[in-house]
C-alpha cells in the first residue's frame, strides 16, 4: 500500500452487531512486546466498549479499507465538563485507545481516525480535546503535536505498586490512624469542597460515585487523637471536615475513592520465557502504557492470566502531617486488591503540581513514571474567560483531578 491509503479508508462508528470479533482481533494483532518474547494485550472481556460505557457522551470509530472491508484502526472518543477555580466550564472531548494495524502504520489511516473523532466531539459540543500519552511516546507526541496542533497542556506522576501474591506484614495499618467509610451523598459534599482546591476537575463527579459496578467507594484517613469525623459540619464550605472536639483545632486528614477495573477489562501477558516487566514498552492504550514499563515484577504464569487493578483517585489532604496517612492509604488499598480475584495492582496519577504527590510512600515494590496531557481547541464558542484559556492553552495547569474513566 502506497501513501494514498487514507483516500481508500472509511471511517465509521463501531457496529456492535458484527464489528464486536474483528476489533478484538485487530487489538490482539496490534499487540506490542519485547525482543524476548514478552507482550501485553487488553482483555476486554468481550466488551470493547468496556473502556467508554461510563462517560454520558462516548464514541467508537473503525478505519475500514474500501476494497476488502477489513478493519485496520479503532479509536475512542467521549466528552465530559469540566470546571476551573475561576467558575468557568467548558466540555472537553478526550481520545482514548487510538490503534491502527502494524501494516498499515505511517500511511495516515492515524490522522484520518482522530480528526474524525475531533468532528465527533465539535458536533456534540466540546469547545476542547485532550489525550494522554506517555513521556518517552515519540511517535504519538508527534502525531498530535506536529499533525494534529496539540499543546501540552500538564504533565503527571503515574504511581504503581504490585500487589503481591501472598499477604505481607508491611501491610500493618497504625493503631492511630482511621480509616472511615463514608456514604456517597457524603462523599460528593465532600468532593465539592475539595474540588475547588483543583485547577481542572469535574463536574460529574456524581456520575463516577454512583457508578455501581466500578466505584468501590471513598475513604478518609485521619488520626484518632487529632480529631474525629464530624460529617454534620462538611456542608459547611467554610469549615475543616475533621476538627478536634475539645479544642476545636484542624487535624490532619486524606480522603480517597477507588475504582475497580477489574469488572471492565483485565490486562494478559504473553511470553515464551520469563522476563522483567521492567523491559516491557507498548504502546496499546493508557493502561498497558503506564502499569507495565514500571513495575519491578517477573511475568508468572499468574500474570498470564486476564488481570485487573484498582486506581485510587479522588485523593485530597490537609493538614501538616500527611505522610503516615498516604502509607495507610495505599495499605488500604492494596490489602483490599489481595481480597479481590484478578486482582494485581493499585495506581493512582497526580499532577506535578499536587501537593499529596510528595507524600507517596517511597518503598521498592513503588514506581513512578511521567506522564503527558495534551490539549487542542476544537470550537471558538467556549464559556471560558480569557484567564482560563491562556492557562489552559499554555500548559500552566498543575494540580488536576485525574478521572479514574481514562484508564
Amino acid at each position: 500500500m502506497d501513501g494514498s491509503i487514507e483516500s481508500r479508508v472509511l471511517i465509521r462508528e463501531f457496529d456492535e452487531d458484527r464489528d464486536v470479533k474483528v476489533v478484538e482481533k485487530l487489538e490482539r494483532n496490534c499487540e506490542i512486546g519485547t525482543k524476548k518474547g514478552v507482550s501485553i494485550f487488553t482483555n476486554m472481556i468481550g466488551d470493547p466498549l468496556s473502556r467508554i460505557r461510563f462517560y454520558p457522551l462516548h464514541v467508537t470509530l473503525v478505519a475500514e479499507l474500501l476494497e476488502t472491508r477489513e478493519l485496520v484502526g479503532v479509536v475512542r472518543g467521549c466528552i465530559k465538563s469540566m470546571g476551573t477555580p475561576c467558575g468557568s466550564f467548558f466540555n472537553m472531548g478526550c481520545i482514548l485507545g487510538l490503534r491502527v494495524s502494524p501494516s498499515f502504520r505511517r500511511k495516515g489511516v492515524a490522522l484520518k481516525l482522530v480528526t474524525s473523532v475531533e468532528d465527533w466531539m465539535v458536533r456534540n459540543g466540546a469547545q476542547y480535546a485532550s489525550l494522554a500519552t506517555e513521556k518517552n511516546n515519540n511517535a504519538s507526541i508527534n502525531l498530535f503535536t506536529i499533525k494534529c496542533n496539540y499543546v501540552n497542556l500538564t504533565s503527571l506522576f503515574i504511581f504503581v505498586h504490585p500487589i503481591p501474591t501472598t499477604p505481607s506484614p508491611s501491610k500493618h495499618i497504625s493503631k492511630d490512624i482511621k480509616i472511615e467509610k463514608v456514604n456517597i451523598d457524603q462523599a460528593i459534599s465532600l468532593y465539592k469542597r475539595a474540588l475547588r482546591s483543583k485547577e481542572l476537575y469535574l463536574l460529574d463527579m456524581d456520575v463516577i460515585l454512583k457508578e455501581k459496578q466500578l466505584s468501590l467507594g471513598t475513604w478518609i484517613s485521619y488520626y484518632k487523637d487529632e480529631g474525629k469525623l464530624n460529617l454534620l459540619r462538611m456542608v459547611d464550605n467554610n469549615e475543616n471536615i475533621i476538627t478536634n472536639e475539645a479544642t476545636n483545632s484542624s487535624s490532619s486528614w486524606v480522603m480517597f475513592s477507588i475504582w475497580n477495573t477489574c469488572e471492565a477489562y483485565k490486562l494478559q501477558l504473553k511470553k515464551s520465557q520469563p522476563q522483567p516487566l521492567r523491559f516491557l514498552h507498548t504502546t496499546l492504550n493508557h493502561a498497558r502504557e503506564k502499569i507495565f514499563p514500571c513495575l519491578r515484577m517477573s511475568v508468572s504464569d499468574s500474570l498470564c492470566n486476564p488481570f485487573g487493578f484498582l486506581f485510587l483517585y479522588g485523593l485530597h489532604g490537609e493538614g501538616e502531617n500527611l505522610g503516615e496517612l498516604m502509607e495507610s492509604v495505599w495499605k488500604f488499598t492494596s490489602r483490599l486488591g489481595e481480597s479481590m480475584k484478578d486482582c494485581r495492582v493499585v495506581i493512582t496519577e497526580l499532577g506535578f503540581g499536587d501537593p499529596l504527590a510528595k507524600h507517596v510512600p517511597k518503598t521498592e515494590s513503588m514506581s513512578c513514571m511521567d506522564d503527558l496531557w495534551f490539549i487542542k481547541r476544537l470550537s471558538s464558542q467556549s464559556s471560558n474567560d480569557e484567564k482560563d484559556e491562556e492557562v489552559l492553552m499554555k500548559g500552566q495547569v498543575g494540580n488536576v483531578f485525574v478521572d479514574p474513566r481514562d484508564f
